[in-house]
């Protein structure tokens, strides 16, 4: 885990596999902030870093209905199409049995953490050890 998370409370994690509803297993809440996505196999490879919700001007939260779940479920990735359905294409294509999702509230009553901000603390700290993004982060 990267220590820059560890302040932010309001976590949890869920597993899915290709042949699991992304719907269901996701317990991610309606908040914002940021998900990483590891594949488990033999060892857990981090192979994404998302975000969602935009802090504006006067230092509220602009968030989209539904907040980490709905960017997790519905949210565009490798097509135009959710990830509820680009996911599983993708990890057959790759042979990732599971993946591990942990998720973390990183702007509420209680801590301030730009979602982008911090995702893009993680990406830098990847990026610093592996000389490259997860592979399933197209650009940041």
């Amino acid at each position: 885990m990267y220590k820059e998370l560890k302040k932010f409370k309001v976590s949890d994690k869920f597993s899915f596999a290709a042949d699991d509803s992304l719907e269901q297993v996701c317990n991610a809440s309606e908040g914002s902030g940021v998900f990483l996505v590891y594949a488990v196999a033999e060892e857990k490879e981090l192979i994404m870093v998302g975000s969602t919700g935009t802090v504006q001007n006067d230092g509220t939260l602009k968030i989209k209905n539904g907040g980490l779940k709905e960017k997790i479920v519905e949210g565009h990735q490798f097509a135009k199409t959710g990830r509820k359905y680009s996911w599983p294409a993708q990890m057959k294509k790759e042979d990732i049995s599971l993946l591990e999702v942990v998720w973390y509230e990183t702007f509420n009553d209680d801590t301030k953490g730009i979602p982008t901000a911090v995702e893009g603390q993680v990406l830098q700290i990847f990026l610093d050890e592996n000389g490259r993004l997860p592979r399933w982060n197209v650009a940041f």
